[in-house]
């Protein structure tokens, strides 16, 4: 039986890509895999996926009975259901370590970096196996999309590195022209519903016992939104309302490299403890902030813990 290498719910180009990438690896590796995801894929990782020749992985959302490699988390919240009835053999990643255990030891590569296909680039050099030209493509986008371009505080001198070493083989010239490709793809919002914006890429937290879901819609210009910014706000109250104590959607304008952040929330004070901008529940606009990962996430979790 394949081991099944997934990444997180509401799969984000860096989750499907990495999936890809290390099933590849660790058949090579001698331990046949396969890919799958938790659910659809966004528009910009299906255009990414046929830009380089591959279909859409499954959709599988039970561990049970199976071998299970996580990518891109390590969060119970984020991850396959019944984890705990299946046995979890590796973990590649690059946030913060979650709450996922194990009862047996486990290969783990979690880094500091930007984006898990960093990470990927760095495992296929150590075992000295060759990346097709194919997944040195999906791995380069993944990192352009994870570090918005490198003007992500995530991102470190190993993502420009790697960016660099897949792009030649891949056979990608113009990396910057690949990158606007892509975020024009991410951002097309016209057409989508407010439930598929606010999801397309959306992560829960357990934060101090609190329930908190963020979102992030990444846009080359925030006017896109200006239509949809009531719908979205009347989604992530419904989306609150389902037992979250708040649901946060970052509307981030990649060229101007801020965020304007919806909120709906028990508690909106939890935002200038946060943030330092107070709000009773009316959007606020952060400058400078364009990372979940390292400049969100984290700010509210030490909130919540005060």
């Amino acid at each position: 039986m394949a081991i099944l290498v997934v990444g997180h719910k509401n799969p984000d180009t860096d989750t499907v890509a990495s999936a890809i990438a290390v099933a590849d690896l660790f058949t090579k590796r001698g331990q046949e895999a396969k890919a799958i995801t938790q659910g659809e894929i966004a528009p910009e990782s299906a255009f990414v996926l046929e830009k380089f020749g591959f279909a859409a992985p499954e959709v599988v959302t039970d561990a049970t009975d199976q071998k299970i490699i996580l990518v891109d988390h390590t969060d119970i919240s984020q991850t396959i259901e019944n984890l705990d009835k299946g046995e979890l053999i590796a973990v590649v990643d690059h946030h913060k370590l979650g709450d996922v255990t194990t009862p047996n030891p486990l290969e783990m590569w979690v880094w500091p970096v930007g984006c898990t296909g960093t990470v990927i680039k760095a495992m296929y050099d150590y075992y000295n196996i060759e990346i097709p030209a194919n997944v040195a493509g999906i791995l380069l986008c993944a990192i352009l999309s994870d570090t918005v371009m490198f003007k992500s505080v995530t991102c470190t001198d190993q993502d420009k590195a790697a960016v660099e070493a897949l792009a030649k083989i891949a056979g990608v010239e113009d990396i910057e022209a690949l990158g606007m490709e892509m975020f024009k793809v991410k951002s097309a919002v016209d057409g989508a519903s407010a439930s598929e914006l606010v999801f397309r890429d959306y992560k829960d937290f357990d934060m101090s016992g609190n329930k908190v879901g963020i979102g992030q819609l990444e846009v080359v210009d925030l006017s896109m939104l200006d239509a949809h910014k009531e719908a979205l706000q009347a989604e992530i109250e419904k989306v609150k309302a389902d037992g979250r104590h708040s649901v946060f959607l970052l509307l981030t304008d990649i060229m101007k490299e801020g965020s304007e952040m919806l909120i709906a929330s028990d508690d909106p004070t939890v935002v200038e403890k946060a943030f330092g901008v107070a709000t009773k529940g009316e959007p606020v606009y952060l400058d400078g902030v364009m990372s979940r990962k390292k400049q969100v996430a984290p700010n509210f979790i030490k909130a919540f813990e005060g």
